[in-house]
């Protein structure tokens, strides 16, 4: 800036006398307020990105929860048979959970908007000029088109770290949630003949070099990984905060760098699952309705119908012979067979309805 300024006041570059870097430009100041500043609209912009990615890949995985409304399959609980549910819920659920992070980026971004531009070495301002404070973050909010604010307490602004945690903190809950989806995504295409076989994942790669026609869910392995990374990340960003001693933290590079890769990874890995995995995935309706059919887990649409003691029996009874819950109603005269064909109906067996009484 101070060679900027003599170039245009007509003087050779180096020339300090006339323009000095530390007596002129920077007024000896301390750039203790500059740099988290800096950091800290970085960051927001960068947030501002994940979030449209993110926005990206809800739109895919709504747009799949329509495709798949109509595909019945069986519902898990610690991966054993559950309820009827149809594939669309699965998918809406999955568009939902990360839905609410778009709000909880949002919301903890906003944090980084309280800068503390006039503190200079530890929030006293000194070396500043009184107006300072006020007119820098007036401008500095134009310029960057970013609604900055000056902290209500320079010192405390100057040390504490607090807005770097929550941010990410955030950023590793999506990275969490990302991870889980993929994990159900490789249990829900497993197999294909000895998994569970529900969907087909886009094939991306020859999988093995020894077993041919073994194709491997390396997309959502992909963000698996970039999850963990993000996860370590918070916890360096953790440890760094925790760092800080007295009127300054000295371990924000360490911060920034954690913050601003963990952000960069979940971009790309948002753009890479929606683009190369998401829109891709078909559904196996024949498989999920079969699994349904054959499942015990129906006999838990019964239970108001037959009672808790005769569901327990048609389920044990289903278990050790290998026979479906249906056919072992109809044999043991339990339900009519018109009135079990509507109890089981898709659209009955996945939202609340009234029944009648046992």
């Amino acid at each position: 800036i101070a060679n900027r300024a003599l170039e245009i006041m007509g003087f050779e570059k180096g020339d300090y006398k006339h323009c000095h870097p530390n007596n002129h430009v920077n007024l000896s100041q301390s750039t203790n307020d500059a740099y988290p500043t800096a950091l800290k609209i970085a960051i927001y912009r960068s947030i501002g990105e994940l979030i449209k990615a993110l926005e990206r890949l809800i739109i895919v995985f709504q747009e799949k929860g329509k495709e798949f409304a109509h595909v019945i399959k069986m519902g898990r609980t610690q991966l054993q048979d559950a309820v009827p549910m149809t594939l669309g819920q699965e998918f809406d659920a999955f568009a939902t959970t990360l839905k609410e992070e778009v709000s909880r980026l949002s919301q903890n971004r906003q944090l980084l908007l309280e800068i503390n531009m006039g503190a200079t070495a530890i929030g006293t301002g000194i070396n500043s000029d009184p107006e300072y404070t006020a007119i820098c973050t007036r401008h500095l909010a134009e310029i960057s088109d970013i609604a900055v604010v000056a902290a209500d307490n320079l010192i405390e602004a100057t040390s504490d770290t607090g807005v770097f945690i929550m941010n990410s903190s955030v950023i590793k809950r999506l990275a969490v949630k990302l991870s889980k989806i993929c994990n159900d995504l490789r249990l829900l295409s497993s197999g294909p003949r000895t998994g569970l076989n529900e969907i087909n994942l886009p094939p991306m790669q020859p999988g093995s070099s020894i077993m041919p026609g073994k194709v491997n869910p390396v997309i959502p392995e992909v963000v698996n990984q970039i999850a963990y990374k993000v996860i370590g990340n918070d916890l360096t960003v953790t440890m760094a905060s925790e760092a800080g001693q007295l009127q300054l933290n000295v371990m924000e590079p360490i911060i920034a760098y954690s913050l601003m890769e963990s952000i960069e990874m979940l971009i790309n890995g948002l753009n890479t699952l929606r683009s190369k995995c998401i829109v891709g995935i078909t559904a196996n309706e024949e498989r999920c309705k079969n699994m349904v059919l054959n499942s015990i887990g129906l006999v838990t649409a019964l239970n108001p119908y037959l009672g808790y003691e005769n569901s327990t029996k048609v389920a044990a009874e289903a278990l050790k012979t290998g026979r479906g819950v249906y056919d072992i109603v109809l044999e043991h005269k339990l339900i009519d067979k018109e009135k079990l064909d509507e109890i089981l109906k898709p659209e009955n067996m996945i939202q609340p309805r009234k029944i009648d009484k046992i």
